[in-house]
This record gives structure tokens, sequence and C-alpha cells, in this order.
């Protein structure tokens, strides 16, 4: 029987994603849950399940730079550096960003790629549209002023241009006329469609990580 992967999984926010792989059957041994913000509750959800965290934030980075265009740029790029250290200290074989909300940089990949590291994250869009945050909310504002019918959720690989990697898994997701689809609602529904999409896609992952080494 294979061993387990072990995961290192990056949050930001409430970590209902990540208490949905926490709940599965997962072939994963997560090794620590990691977060740029110190008051995210999927940290006390890691907690709950005996899972180690880290609070790793860009504040104190940007401090020690001047705030310009440069100086943001380089404090983004050491924050990246340590991130990378930190998540490769862990030995992982499988990084999860799940509602990171952090673009990563090539400081960050690189080290990743180079340590032969698959890096996936979930994205409630389809490929190549809404890039980047409030993807939920802009996909409904486009729906209210007719410019789309479906949206979707993906899992797809990493690399630094945001939310373009190859997709893995892609669910559509589509707007129903008539229905009471105001934004509360939507967002409850395309929630419980990344639940599932986030279990199948780390699995096929870690489907292709295990079809790689043998």
């Amino acid at each position: 029987m294979s061993p387990p992967i072990r995961t290192t999984i990056l949050i930001s926010g409430n970590g209902s994603n990540l208490q949905a792989v926490i709940d599965s059957q997962l072939p994963v041994h997560i090794v620590r849950v990691l977060s740029n913000r110190k008051d995210a509750f999927g940290l006390e959800r890691a907690r709950r399940a005996n899972i180690p965290t880290q609070y790793h934030n860009l504040v104190k980075y940007k401090k020690r730079h001047p705030a310009t265009p440069e100086g943001i740029q380089a404090a983004r790029e050491e924050y990246d550096a340590e991130l990378a250290r930190l998540v490769l200290d862990d030995r992982p074989d499988l990084v999860v960003c799940l509602g990171f909300m952090h673009v990563l940089s090539p400081r960050f990949l690189g080290p990743l790629e180079g340590g032969g590291l698959c890096i996936v994250n979930l994205h409630p869009a389809l490929p190549g549209a809404f890039n980047g945050a409030h993807a939920i909310e802009r996909a409904h504002a486009a729906w209210l002023e007719g410019k789309i019918e479906k949206t979707g959720v993906m899992i797809h690989k990493v690399i630094s241009e945001v939310d373009m990697g190859t997709p893995i898994l892609v669910r559509e997701i589509p707007f129903v006329k008539g229905e009471d689809e105001d934004l509360e609602k939507f967002e409850g529904k395309v929630h419980s469609i990344e639940w599932e999409v986030v279990i199948e896609g780390v699995q096929l992952t870690i489907d292709e990580i295990r079809k790689g080494r043998a």
C-alpha cells in the first residue's frame, strides 16, 4: 500500500475547503497549514485536527523597504523566498492553495519546482475567466449584465501568471434563469461545489504524483 502524500496547505481565510480535505478519505498526510492572515479561521480548523500551523505575513517584509513599487516588489520577493524555505523544511510532496490570497512569484515557485513539488490551486472560475480575487462576485455581476450564462470551479497547476496554470479538473456551474440567484445564495452554491472539486482534483493530482514515481 502506498504511503500517504505529504501535503502542505496554504490558506488565508475561513478554511471550509481545508475542512473538506481534513474530513475526506484522501490519502494525504497534512504536514502543515500555513496562513498569511493571523485571524484565518482555517488555522483553528487545523489545530482542532492536530495539524501543525504557521502564520507568515508580508507586513514585516514591507517594513524593511520603502513604499515604492520597487520596495514593494523587493518585500514580496523576500516574503516568497522565506515562504518557500518554510514549506520545503517540511518536505512535502504536494502544496495545495485553498483560498490563499497572495500571488506567488518565481521566488517561491522556483525552489519548489526545483525540489520536485507539485503545486495546485482551487479557483472559483472557468479557465481564463475571472482570474484573481473576487471571481464569484465578478462572475455574478457579469451574469446580471447578460454577459455570461455560466461560471465554474477548477483545480489547476500553479504558475507565476495568476490562475493560468494547466487545469486538472474543471466543473461548470450554470446560472439558472428564473431562480433567486442572489449573490449570497450563489456563493453558497459555488462553495458546495468547491468542496467536491477540491477532493476530486487533489485525488487526481495524487494519482499523477504516484504515476510519476512509478
